[in-house]
């Protein structure tokens, strides 16, 4: 892009570049009904859940089975996904709170 704003005695027009660069970049305008639109949510499958969940499929089962982790929705027969949102929402609900077994201090 900028090679074809160099002029032929080598020397760079940074008023030309300035103006290209700010041409480049798409306006902004916040009457457009397309922008205010919501973002779709995105569906994460067990596999990806299990990466940032750092727990076993059964035990993720458990969780989800006794409310202690979004439940998961059907999209077809067989394919199951959770929603990112709602994991980041627990992520950040449990941050910071201890869920696992509770230390035996002995006097």
């Amino acid at each position: 892009m900028t090679a074809g704003l160099i002029k032929a005695n080598g020397s760079n027009d940074a008023g030309t570049l300035e103006r290209a660069t700010l041409a480049a970049v798409p306006k902004v305008d916040s009457d457009n009904p397309a922008l205010d639109r919501p973002r779709p949510r995105r569906m994460l499958n067990e596999k990806q859940v299990l990466q940032i969940v750092p727990v076993s499929t059964v035990t993720l089962w458990r969780m989800e089975k006794s409310g202690r982790f979004p439940k998961g929705t059907y999209i077809s027969a067989n394919r199951k996904v959770w929603f990112e949102d709602e994991i980041v929402a627990w992520q950040n609900s449990i941050n910071g709170r201890s869920r696992g077994r509770r230390s035996h201090t002995t006097p």
